[in-house]
């Protein structure tokens, strides 16, 4: 019984890598069951064995994409939860761009095919495995600000720090990937210097929020003395 057992586990494998390879290449919609097969050595009827459906396989395939670019680029960035927050944030930023730019990240070119012509079928993966990631940014940024900020500040600053990773990001992947355009944001030649001016510009921002939260607060409290 082992035999068969592995002999499963590495078709579905095989399937989930190829699958990640045509659909990162073509779309959704523009790939089929039998070209996946075809590249990944597997019958056709192992798709619906193994996933049920091209459906659950794109999902599952997403999953296995964004797995592989988390475990090598850990979504800390290798820094101890211990460390100041300052260092865990700049952690994190590393992370971020160290995936984006990731030559085998298979799961930005999932998510360009998917945003240029949508398919409703990574909301729950997205939900489970970005989500996360998210909440693990915002909350950081909330001990940064500290009990006085609103969510809405939170949100604010956890959107510009990633908006700050994506952009170049993606300007780096489009030109490897061949495009001639000359318009459009610059890509990020050294990611480790990158990452600090990141840090350093939204540190700058955080610190801007707290002066203008303690102004606030000071007037507030001003208010409350007067009869």
């Amino acid at each position: 019984m082992k035999i068969p057992r592995e002999g499963a586990a590495k078709t579905r494998q095989s399937l989930l890598v190829a699958a990640s390879e045509i659909f990162a290449e073509k779309g959704y919609r523009d790939t089929t069951i039998a070209e996946i097969c075809e590249r990944a050595g597997a019958n056709v009827a192992a798709v619906n064995y193994h996933f049920g459906s091209k459906q659950t396989l794109y999902a599952e395939t997403w999953r296995h994409a964004f797995s592989e670019s988390t475990k090598a680029h850990p979504p800390d960035g290798g820094v101890s939860s211990d460390a100041p927050p300052e260092e865990r944030l700049r952690g994190q930023i590393t992370a971020i761009l160290q995936r984006l730019t990731d030559k085998n990240n298979r799961e930005f070119w999932f998510m360009q095919r998917e945003m240029a012509n949508p398919t409703g079928l990574l909301e729950e993966v997205l939900r489970e495995e970005i989500h996360p990631l998210h909440r693990r940014t915002t909350a950081l940024v909330r001990e940064l600000l500290g009990p006085l900020a609103t969510d809405r500040e939170v949100n604010f600053c956890e959107i510009s720090i990633v908006s700050q990773c994506m952009n170049p990001a993606v300007a780096r992947k489009i030109r490897e990937a061949g495009s001639t355009a000359q318009d459009g944001p610059l890509g990020i030649d050294d990611v480790e210097a990158y990452a600090d001016h990141v840090l350093k510009f939204s540190l700058g921002g955080i610190r801007a929020l707290l002066e203008a939260m303690g102004k606030k607060q000071k007037v507030r409290k001003k208010l409350r003395k007067q009869p």
